[in-house]
C-alpha cells in the first residue's frame, strides 16, 4: 500500500478530505453528511488502499462539535495505525475568510488573535484543499482551539 498524508477539513458542508503522495494532492474526497458519520466511512476508503503516514486537521474555530468529533476520531485513528496527528486553524485552508461562529457571528482572523464579528448577510467563506502541502507548516500542538464568541 502506498504511503500518504492525509488532510481533513471537518468544519463546514462538505467535509473534505485530500489524500497526498509525496506532498501533492491525488485524491479528494468529501461528505455533506455529519463528521460523526461521514468520517468513518470515509476514512475505512482510505485506510483500504493507503498506509497513513500524518493526519493534518483544522483545529477551529467552527463548528465545536464537528472539532470534538474530529478531534476524537483522528486522535484515535492514529492511535491504531500509527500515524502522527497535526492541526492547523481553520482559516489556513478559506484565505481567511469568515468563519461562521453561531446566528449571525462570525470568526475572524485579525492578524493572528480571533475575534467575532456579526454580518447581517453571511460571508462567502470556502474551504478548499490545497493541492501541495508541507507538513512543517502544521502544528504539532493538536488540542481543539474552541473560542467562545462574546454574546
Amino acid at each position: 500500500m502506498p504511503n500518504v498524508d492525509v488532510v481533513v477539513i471537518e468544519l463546514s458542508t462538505p467535509i473534505l478530505i485530500g489524500v497526498y503522495q509525496d506532498n501533492i494532492l491525488i485524491e479528494t474526497l468529501s461528505s455533506s453528511e455529519y463528521s460523526s458519520e461521514a468520517l468513518p466511512k470515509l476514512f475505512k476508503q482510505i485506510l483500504d488502499k493507503y498506509k497513513i503516514e500524518t493526519i493534518v486537521y483544522t483545529k477551529g474555530p467552527g463548528s465545536f462539535m464537528a472539532i470534538k468529533v474530529a478531534y476524537i476520531f483522528l486522535q484515535s485513528i492514529c492511535i491504531v495505525n500509527d500515524c502522527t496527528l497535526l492541526a492547523t486553524p481553520a482559516f489556513t485552508f478559506n484565505k481567511n475568510a469568515p468563519i461562521k461562529a453561531f446566528g449571525k457571528l462570525y470568526f475572524m482572523n485579525d492578524n493572528g488573535i480571533i475575534t467575532t464579528k456579526k454580518f447581517e448577510e453571511e460571508p462567502k467563506s470556502v474551504f478548499e484543499l490545497p493541492k501541495k502541502i508541507n507538513l512543517n507548516n502544521y502544528d504539532k500542538e493538536i488540542a481543539p482551539l474552541y473560542v467562545l464568541p462574546a454574546v
